[in-house]
């Protein structure tokens, strides 16, 4: 096993990792940009070392300081968390030149795997079903011939999807309803993905309205063998990137779930898989499955499965890639109960879900039976532009669907945040709303409902404004509690607005 793993992200992934190799008896080494250093990751570890500006490109991106960092502290082993660097090839290979383990995929794996083209390709020889789409004939990864692609696409049919063959997170992918939408959405993908990604290729995919979204969470041991942990449904995205999660999938039939799991593990096994990782599905409204593409890393997700199946994924990751075999055997994998999360983000639904700024000025998160919080944020953390808005994972579990969404209602109501604007209103409109309690949705639920969801964020926002304004006045008239006399408590203002932080949380 291995001594000391050098997390090479952030946030709340971060803290999750350092739990992970704490539970494991093993010493876990952060990295922090300039804007994190007071981050919760930095003192939760057993050592923390700074890696530069606040730009990703100048720290969380930087592979030569990353692994400069593993090597001087001493690491033997790195895990990339999501993000970031956690699917890129070159990385891998530093860190396997360095003398450390990479926890995740080979980079042949990933080369594959982060190519949406090339993984198309290793599906299909699998003899997974595809969703129609291609590169026009003739189209250089950095020209853009509108004819070429307008030819392409009619032969496929609107709408289509003009999407960056590398990447993901909704980056660098853009809808064309008819050929006059070509050349505008060609543009504006390609410059996305140049930015995000450093790499303009692109493809075309048939659009498939009405589509669910269904992932499977894979385990393989990079030699053919591979297990899967059960179906997530992620149809609930905006952006298309997701909100809400959950597992099992509602409404999937036993055969169609036998047949995706069974696609994934094949997938799996074909391309030689090692470690965590998922393989997406689109599910159309007509019927039938049809091959996303693989995310090569751990899920943001994948606390859910967790919940459901009671492994833990962290430790499974790291076991895989010290030992070099499938910790567990299929017949292992046991199913309990229905898991949800939802996730919080500082941004602003009713401004088109513009990302948000602050610091928190106190915070209490929610407790109770079947709830479990992920999150790498604390009272007087500066949340700012640099990094993804992902705040905290609001997990529940319930014996059945009913029981976990009566859960995620409780616990969203018992989320109090203040210091910046989040979605938390939006993501419990959402998990009250009759169609998603119902299980009866797909990708585009948000944009079906929007007005409604709208209206009741209006509602929530002007309750926000008034709790604000009172909060205001307690703050500015009152010292924050504290140790009083003799270890007594003083005065708590947040103890006369609403009984919102029980027990005196700061």
């Amino acid at each position: 096993m291995f001594s000391k793993i050098l997390i090479a992200n952030r946030g709340e992934i971060a803290v999750r990792i350092i739990r992970a190799c704490r539970e494991m008896g093993i010493r876990s080494a952060a990295v922090y940009s300039e804007a994190d250093r007071e981050s919760l990751h930095v003192p939760m570890a057993d050592e923390a070392h700074p890696i530069g500006p606040a730009a990703p490109a100048e720290s969380y991106l930087n592979i030569q300081t990353l692994v400069d960092t593993c090597v001087k502290c001493g690491a033997d082993a790195v895990h990339p968390g999501y993000g970031f660097l956690s699917e890129q090839a070159p990385f891998a290979e530093a860190c396997g030149a360095a003398g450390a383990t990479f926890i995740g995929p080979s980079p042949e794996t990933l080369r594959c795997a982060g190519d949406k083209i090339a993984s198309r390709a290793v599906a299909e020889a699998a003899g997974v079903p595809v969703i129609p789409g291609a590169v026009p004939e003739g189209a250089a990864p950095e020209e853009d011939d509108a004819g070429a692609w307008r030819d392409e696409a009619g032969r496929l049919g609107y709408p289509v999807l003009i999407k960056a063959a590398v990447g993901g997170g909704g980056r660098g992918m853009r809808r064309a309803a008819g050929p006059r939408d070509i050349e505008d959405a060609l543009a504006s993908a390609r410059a996305e993905a140049r930015a995000a990604f450093g790499n303009g290729l692109l493809y075309l995919e048939k659009m498939l309205p009405d589509a669910r979204h269904v992932e499977v969470q894979i385990l393989g041991d990079g030699r053919g063998g591979a297990i899967h942990l059960g179906e997530r449904e992620c149809s609930i995205q905006r952006r298309h990137q997701k909100v809400f999660e959950e597992t099992p999938a509602p409404g999937l039939s036993p055969g169609m779930r036998e047949e995706i799991l069974s696609a994934a593990v094949r997938l799996a096994s074909g391309m030689n898989y090692r470690g965590a990782g998922t393989v997406e599905f689109l599910l159309p409204d007509e019927g039938g499955f049809y091959f996303l593409e693989i995310n090569a890393r751990l899920q943001v997700e994948h606390p859910i499965t967790e919940m459901a199946t009671g492994q833990d994924l962290v430790a499974l990751q790291i076991r895989i890639a010290a030992e070099g075999r499938l910790p567990i055997a299929q017949d292992e994998v046991r199913f309990s109960g229905y898991a949800i999360e939802a996730r919080l983000y500082a941004e602003d639904p009713a401004r088109d879900f513009l990302p948000q700024t602050g610091t928190i000025r106190a915070l209490h998160l929610p407790t109770g039976d079947g709830v479990r919080v992920d999150a790498g944020i604390a009272p007087g953390i500066a949340v700012g532009a640099d990094y993804d808005p992902l705040l905290a994972k609001i997990v529940v579990w319930g014996e059945d669907r009913a029981t976990a969404l009566d859960r995620l209602e409780g616990a969203l109501a018992g989320l109090r945040l203040s210091g910046l604007r989040t979605n938390q209103a939006f993501l419990a409109a959402v998990a009250r709303h009759p169609a998603f309690r119902s299980g009866a949705f797909s990708t585009d639920f948000i944009e079906h409902n929007a007005g409604e969801l709208g209206g009741e964020i209006a509602g929530d926002r002007m309750a926000d404004a008034k709790i604000a304004a009172v909060l205001g006045v307690y703050l500015s008239e009152n010292k924050p509690a504290g140790p009083g006399p003799e270890g007594g408590r003083r005065h708590d203002p947040w103890d006369r607005v609403g009984g919102w932080l029980p027990g005196g949380l700061e």
